[in-house]
């Protein structure tokens, strides 16, 4: 009996003359990697369970969701992964080289009938080659490193066969759209997909590529291209060796044959929410605030290019946001080689260093709350590109639809562009001056105390700055003091009501307000200090927020617990706990006034 492609695969990755759907083979692995997302987690188990590495020829790092190194985790994390790479000899793709699946293309280490495995659920691409690839778990990724393999069931496999010719307008990603709409997103559930027909030999490694990274979403295993001579003479130049392509036996079996004709294919969008849910570009404007053009599915160089064609000597649409980012560095440079680069810029565009990008927290291409972006991503989950709603497109229509303003092709840019409908505001009732019912505050206060004898307590030990997006007040107070060393728990320990007792420069550094929100949140009644930074100091006096400054706090014995009483009226504190008493310098009349006010406000 013949076997499909992905069972050729696997047999001779498993040292077997023979295998079939279903069966549980132990798969040797060419190329093991492990992300800066769930590296750090692949490492405490190598080290947890005294794991040794099988073949560090074999073992890899890349650094693709974070690799601005912005984010305090990922930074972490990255680090973790580059000191364990340098004990055992392990090589790093670093921040500068782009998506991990991706530099395994450029650097020839996957190749038609290979086999990779990564913790990103993305590596099934790698069927664009003709090769098995696939997303896994840090267990997963350490035992394999440890042993050289991992056990896989082998899949069935459809076989697609893409009929007719496909309008010369249309692009790769409306292929995979127009195929999500005609499937959804679990027909081909836990599927092997070999996609075989005329259409399919004249597509570029690039639009393979875009195909294959939305398996995922088509909730297949993979998606497996036969490679055509371009890709095989290109993945022999990267490899430096010569490659044979895997195809699939003439009498192999498959769980069904099906044709599809491309020539019916439109050009489609995913409307928010869920990729499978797919519409042909609406009739009607739907106005966006920003466009995203990269991610491993159309990061490529041919995607960028077709960008620039459309934005070549146009404008992007007044207050709509364009971010590019190519997927590897490679591309980067090729695209500033071409002047590919003069053309976003000089459209407006934001150009990022190469990497994941918009599907991962904190890089360039989230969007906020009721923000509305089109993007060339290959996942649209709520919260996944930001918490606002977010459009999947090809590249042509994300680069049009940011020139018009509003979703469209490129077939139909306006000449001129439109003004956005503002909405209108909504009027308060009455003169429309805002009120608010004054609560009385209290000019004397007592609470228990935490005495912090530390001078030049800065904001990011106050409030750090991976915190900063956080901007509602009652979510605030449990980050406070979270990078003061020995007051890590100060969060979790302090209760409303209390009172804080430090040293001198108090705030010290940025301006952000969260590092005296963060007291509020927690119910904090006063802070007492021998000074405080410039910008706190107004902070806090703008917010009501009740600060007192005296030098002579070592004269109050503190220790944690004592009970205080502080007037703000006469700057007196009393220690209660150890009868002693103090005179520090009391409210101003300004600040005074904005206290009884609840604010500068």
């Amino acid at each position: 009996m013949g076997m499909t492609v992905i069972e050729k695969i696997m047999a001779a990755h498993a040292g077997k003359e023979l295998v079939k759907p279903g069966d549980i083979i132990d798969l040797f692995i060419d190329a093991r990697v492990a992300r800066d997302f769930g590296g750090a987690s692949v490492v405490q188990h190598m080290i947890r369970h005294h794991l040794e590495i099988n073949d560090t020829s074999r073992t890899f790092f890349t650094f693709d969701c974070n690799p601005t190194g912005s984010d305090q985790k990922y930074a972490t994390n990255q680090h973790i992964c580059r000191q364990y790479a340098r004990e055992h000899g392990i090589r790093v793709y670093d921040i500068n080289r782009g998506i991990g699946t991706h530099t395994l293309i450029e650097e020839g280490l996957a190749y038609p009938g290979s086999t990779s495995i990564s913790t990103d659920s993305h590596a099934n691409i790698l069927g664009a080659l003709g090769a098995f690839g696939q997303g896994m778990g840090d267990k997963d990724i350490a035992a394999a490193w440890n042993k050289g393999t991992i056990w896989f069931k082998v899949p069935h496999t459809v076989k697609l066969v893409l009929k007719d010719k496909l309008d010369p307008q249309l692009s790769a990603k409306d292929i995979v759209l127009n195929l999500l709409e005609i499937f959804g997103a679990d027909s081909m559930l836990g599927l092997a997909i070999e996609m075989t027909g005329e259409q399919v030999d004249e597509l570029t490694l690039d639009q393979r590529i875009t195909i294959a990274s939305m398996a995922t979403e088509l909730g297949a295993i993979i998606i497996l291209f036969p490679p055509n001579l371009e890709v095989l003479r290109y993945c022999q130049s990267r490899a430096r060796k010569r490659i044979s392509a895997v195809t699939a036996d003439p009498d192999a079996s498959y769980a069904r044959i099906q044709e599809v004709d491309v020539a019916g294919f439109t050009r489609r969008i995913s409307l928010p929410g869920k990729p499978h849910h797919t519409a042909e570009l609406p009739a009607e404007k739907v106005w966006i605030d920003s466009a995203f053009v990269g991610s491993c599915t159309n990061g490529r160089f041919e995607d960028l290019k077709a960008v620039a064609s459309v934005l070549k000597g146009r404008k992007i649409a007044e207050g709509v946001v364009l971010k590019i980012v190519p997927a590897t560095d490679r591309v980067w440079q090729q695209c500033m080689e071409e002047g590919l680069m003069e053309v976003f810029k000089e459209a407006g565009a934001l150009v990022s260093n190469a990497g994941c990008a918009g599907c991962a927290a904190g890089q360039v291409g989230q969007n906020g709350p009721g923000e509305v972006t089109v993007s060339t991503g290959n996942r649209n989950f709520p919260g996944k590109q930001g918490r606002g709603e977010v459009y999947l497109a090809s590249p042509e229509v994300v680069a049009a639809s940011a020139i018009a303003g509003y979703i469209t092709d490129p077939e139909r840019i306006p000449e001129h562009s439109l003004r956005r409908p503002v909405p209108e505001a909504k009027k308060a009732a009455g003169k429309g001056v805002f009120t608010r019912e004054r609560i009385p505050k209290p000019v004397e206060v007592t609470g228990k105390t935490w005495y912090i004898p530390k001078d030049h307590i800065d904001t990011d030990m106050i409030f750090h700055n991976r915190y900063l997006s956080v901007n509602d007040l009652d979510e605030m107070g449990q980050y406070t003091f979270r990078d003061l060393e020995g007051h890590e728990t100060f969060a979790d320990t302090a209760g409303n009501g209390d009172i804080v007792v430090t040293g001198k420069n108090f705030g010290s550094g940025s301006s952000r307000q969260q590092a005296v929100d963060c007291f509020k949140s927690l119910g904090i009644q006063c802070l007492i200090a021998i000074s405080f930074g410039a910008i706190f100091e107004r902070n806090a006096i703008n917010a009501a927020f009740p600060i007192i400054i005296s030098d002579r706090i070592g004269e109050l014995k503190l220790s944690d617990g004592d009970r205080l009483t502080v007037n703000f009226r006469t700057g007196l504190i009393y220690n209660k706990t150890k009868d002693i008493k103090i005179r520090a310098t009391p409210f101003s009349e300004i600040q005074m006034e904005i206290y009884l006010n609840n604010g500068l406000f």
